[in-house]
């Protein structure tokens, strides 16, 4: 079981390397307004003499700057993003809770947003993430590259062109929330908003809902894997612990599983960057691709039920409609949505044949 836990985690950085940058005021689509936004970002090899090498890592919801520890199976050198060959760029999201400006950070008045956070979007961290690859004198990139969430802000670069964006890999990502989607990030929500450290969302940072944000980890690990993964990784095997029963009877190991992952967050996340982030994920919606220059290279698996094959095709063939040429690879592995993190072939070769073809 140590093993999975290793396998299915981030890798921390030995030190801290983020970089920030301030980005200006930012007027939310929503109508709110942030008087002054930070970014945090790590970048890892050489910008080329011609600029033309540079390429943006999107994250998922509970992901941050440290691309190359939360993506290690394609990210570094010799890799598929090959950190000897290409500018790599990961950075925390507008919301995020890792270093760049999100609900935990310090409003003009010295206390966090908090509640006063305004509801952003996609195309809001997308207009961020514009900014700061202007602030680091790149006017065009030779990819956009996101998992899950990431999909949909590389999507939205491609959409938007506010720089020209040679290609764009999506993995394992849709063109909207379903409503199970949906479904399941509210009742992961409402774990929080019912935890009575909530207190609205103005609760002090070191008194947040932990035990509800926990539980909405939980809640997302279910989605996760597939259910044979489950099966192949846990059954009904047993653990002994004291933990879970007042009378020291073993627990299910998906039991003990789920209650590690979910106090590992609570020590690394905030409960309100969650609420932010996850409800600018259900509010995106792609209904086409008009108007995109780049190059798709889509990755799906067979085994991801919550973002199944078919949802990545839809994609494929909107970028087809759009007249840019398009590939879908489809990767039969059984580790279900997670697969795009634990996979470190079928679409490594895909995207290492992808980003070296310089055609378009």
């Amino acid at each position: 079981m140590k093993e999975f836990f290793e396998e299915n985690e981030r890798t921390a950085p030995a030190t801290d390397a983020r970089k920030y940058v301030e980005v200006g005021p930012l007027d939310t689509k929503s109508g709110g307004r942030l008087p002054s936004v930070k970014v945090a970002y790590e970048t890892w090899g050489e910008l080329s003499p011609a600029r033309d090498n540079a390429m943006l890592i999107c994250h998922a919801v509970s992901g941050d700057s440290h691309a190359i520890g939360w993506w290690g199976k394609l990210i570094g050198p010799g890799k598929a993003i090959d950190t000897d060959r290409y500018f790599v760029i990961g950075n925390n999201l507008l919301g995020g809770c890792q270093g760049s400006t999100g609900p935990s950070s310090l409003a003009e008045d010295g206390q966090p947003y908090g509640s006063r956070f305004p509801i952003i979007t996609i195309e809001d961290m997308v207009e961020v993430q514009y900014r700061l690859v202007q602030a680091l004198g790149i006017h065009g990139l030779h990819a956009v590259i996101g998992g899950s969430m990431g999909c949909f802000l590389a999507l939205e670069w491609a959409r938007r062109q506010p720089l020209p964006v040679r290609k764009v890999f999506a993995s394992a990502g849709c063109p909207r929330s379903n409503a199970m989607h949906i479904g399941f990030h509210e009742t992961a929500r409402q774990a929080i908003l019912r935890d009575p450290q909530w207190r609205g969302g103005d609760y002090l940072p070191h008194k947040q809902p932990a035990d509800g944000l926990a539980v909405a980890r939980m809640i997302g690990h279910l989605t996760y894997l597939s259910p044979a993964a489950f099966e192949t990784k846990f059954g009904r095997r047993m653990v002994e612990t004291k933990e879970h029963s007042t009378c020291s009877l073993p627990v299910f190991q998906v039991e003990s599983y789920l209650k590690h992952q979910g106090e590992g967050f609570t020590k690394r996340f905030d409960a309100n960057s969650f609420l932010s982030i996850s409800r600018a994920m259900d509010q995106y919606d792609v209904p086409h691709l008009k108007g995109a220059k780049s190059e798709f290279l889509f990755a799906s698996f067979t085994s991801d039920w919550m973002y199944p094959p078919a949802l990545s095709e839809e994609l494929h063939q909107m970028a087809l409609a759009a007249g840019c040429r398009s590939r879908h690879v489809i990767a039969d592995l059984p580790f279900g949505h997670d697969s795009f993190l634990l996979d470190g072939e079928i679409q490594a070769r895909a995207l290492s044949e992808f980003l070296s073809n310089r055609s378009k």
